[in-house]
């Protein structure tokens, strides 16, 4: 790249001027690393919620291409800001917390944001980002009611106008073996579509417990897991993976939803309004039954994956077709860490010009999941267009500040309205 600044743009006019980079088309095949050969073209990125899964996906982005530093941290608590800033090298003055911690990170000049604080947050976080022009990592799900789908969807859109890439953490369709599987499955290798299973069945997760010099407020969000205004519900939370590749595989979301299930081992006050186990019967536009299982206990069998019945075979997408009288395919590739493709991929699109936005995928697989949690939760065959259009559900506290909490009820079918 030349140094001579007639003919090469700053790095913010590089990034925001995306069609005037789209009228280069061979830099669409170049790799992320070719990029940025000088100081001013290092992409600098903001991470917003640092704790696990924000301090991974910043190693994640780190390790996906060269000349990207992570710029600016913030969390909603000091702490846990603190071990992010030491974590990568962030000075203080670039450092935030508080529950306006996002808008500070978002205003330290970054060009890139990682959205990894709780779910509840996700939509407020998303629209501030795209709103500055900021490209997304937003991790899944990306709402937990129809109220933050909805936002989410309309911010999809006005990220395609300011040609914004936003990329989700769902890894699954970044990653090799089920693309290759998937586009199998596309051309036909199992012929029709006829019903399907999703699954994750594992054990259970972390607990902070709890601190006495918490507020209510504080308690939830550290234990952000067990608080549906928080995580969605683990229907939410973790198996929108799983009914993410089903949407993906029948080109879309559900019509309706019949689901069930409770609280067998999460009968402590502590564990606030999450279940801990759900069973969903998903019916797609097609007449195609789809039967979704999830469940958090530990000392039990586990199964995470994927099953795809066709006219002619089954295929699990994470890389295996069965065909009745044809040798088993199995995928045989290798392929990159999943947690770093997407960041390649979310790269590439940024330097190539030729933005990536996968929201309305990532929110109509969260409005999926949401749709069986909200049918187990109630009792109710629900439909996804009226959940998607009509209700009136959102779960957003009167306030974020420390002190009073949302009110904990546990859901419970017949007693639960449907709104």
């Amino acid at each position: 790249m030349s140094t001579n600044t007639a003919n090469n743009p700053s790095r913010r006019s590089f990034l925001g001027n995306c069609a005037t980079v789209a009228t280069l088309p061979i830099l669409a095949s170049v790799p992320v690393n070719a990029f940025a050969a000088g100081a001013d073209d290092t992409l600098k990125v903001g991470v917003i919620g640092t704790g696990g899964r924000g301090i991974g996906a910043a190693k994640n982005i780190l390790s996906a291409g060269k000349d990207v530093k992570i710029w600016s941290v913030g969390d909603i608590f000091p702490d846990v800001t603190e071990k992010a800033r030491k974590t990568f090298n962030v000075p203080k003055e670039r450092s935030f917390s508080g529950f306006d911690a996002y808008k500070d990170v978002i205003n330290s000049g970054v060009d890139i944001v990682i959205l990894t604080a709780p779910p509840g947050f996700r939509p407020l976080h998303l629209e501030a980002a795209i709103e500055k022009g900021l490209h997304v990592f937003a991790e899944k799900p990306v709402a937990v009611d129809p109220a933050g789908v909805r936002k989410v969807i309309a911010v999809g859109e006005l990220a395609a106008q300011k040609k914004l890439s936003i990329v989700a953490g769902t890894q699954r369709r970044h990653e090799r073996s089920y693309i290759e599987t998937m586009r199998r499955v596309k051309d036909g290798a199992i012929g029709d579509i006829v019903a399907a299973q999703c699954y994750w069945v594992g054990g259970e997760l972390w607990h902070r417990g709890r601190n006495p010099e918490w507020t209510d407020m504080e308690y939830q969000i550290r234990n952000w897991l067990y608080f549906t205004w928080l995580s969605g519900d683990h229907i939410v939370e973790q198996h929108v993976h799983n009914i993410d590749i089903i949407n993906w595989a029948l080109g879309g979301p559900p019509i309706k939803a019949f689901g069930m299930g409770g609280r067998q081992r999460r009968t402590d006050a502590k564990y606030g309004d999450a279940w801990d186990h759900f069973s969903v019967e998903f019916e797609y536009a097609n007449g195609v039954r789809v039967q979704s299982f999830c469940r958090q206990a530990n000392n039990t069998n586990h199964r995470v994956n994927e099953n795809l019945v066709g006219t002619l075979g089954t295929a699990l997408p994470s890389g295996r077709i069965r065909i009745k009288g044809k040798d088993e395919w199995r995928f045989g590739g290798r392929g990159r860490n999943a947690y770093e493709q997407e960041h390649v991929d979310l790269l590439n699109a940024i330097r190539s010009g030729k933005p990536l936005n996968e929201a309305r995928a990532v929110a109509e697989s969260t409005m999926t999941a949401i749709l069986g949690r909200v049918s187990a939760y109630t009792g109710k065959e629900v439909n996804y267009k009226w959940l998607s259009d009509a209700s009136k559900l959102d779960l957003t506290p009167p306030e974020y500040a420390f002190g009073k909490a949302p009110k904990v009820e546990v859901p419970i079918p017949g007693s639960t309205p449907l709104i």
